[in-house]
């Protein structure tokens, strides 16, 4: 069964793992869809994952839509797992709070579809209670949540707040979209 998967990327450095993550997804026969945050465009460029997807990337929220219907509705809709990969502790706040700011978030606030998220963010950001209570939340509605690895961190850090490997996220989606 091809899934359709809307993958949303988020300001990381992490961003690059996510390159792995739409290739795991369509060596797998899925059809990805990549919706960046502007600030992720800053660390991978789109072409890389219009590249690997196939598809065009979803960045301006405002651009013009392909059909008559607004591009983050659209994109809501034809999902049948929102993933983000990775998920900064900008856009878990957003998530907890139905801020929708960017194509992203309005697409998470829209969708009826099972949502993934993958954490990354320097250990210090994930232990803030801030994000704790955020995670909680989220995970209260449903949210999965792919908890942050331990590890050396861009920061230069040693602690929790690596995004898990592609695989793991990969196969976490697969176990509850394939059953």
């Amino acid at each position: 069964m091809k899934r359709k998967i809307a993958l949303g990327v988020t300001g990381s450095i992490a961003a690059y793992k996510a390159a792995e993550l739409v290739r795991l997804f369509v060596k797998d026969g899925d059809d990805v869809t990549v919706v960046m945050t502007p600030a992720a465009t800053e660390f991978v460029r789109p072409l890389t994952f219009q590249t690997l997807s196939r598809h065009p990337v979803n960045v301006d929220q405002f651009a013009p839509p392909e059909e008559w219907k607004p591009e983050h509705v659209a994109l809501a809709e034809a999902a049948d797992v929102v993933v983000v990969a990775p998920a900064t502790a900008n856009t878990l706040a957003k998530m907890r709070f139905g801020i929708a700011d960017n194509l992203l978030t309005s697409i998470l606030l829209a969708t009826r579809a099972p949502i993934v998220v993958a954490p990354a963010m320097n250990d210090g950001m994930w232990e803030n209670a801030a994000t704790q209570e955020n995670i909680e939340a989220l995970a209260k509605r449903g949210v999965r949540v792919i908890a942050p690895s331990e590890g050396e961190l861009a920061c230069g850090s040693c602690g929790r707040g690596r995004m898990v490997p592609p695989e793991e996220i990969f196969k976490v989606v697969s176990e509850m979209t394939r059953t």
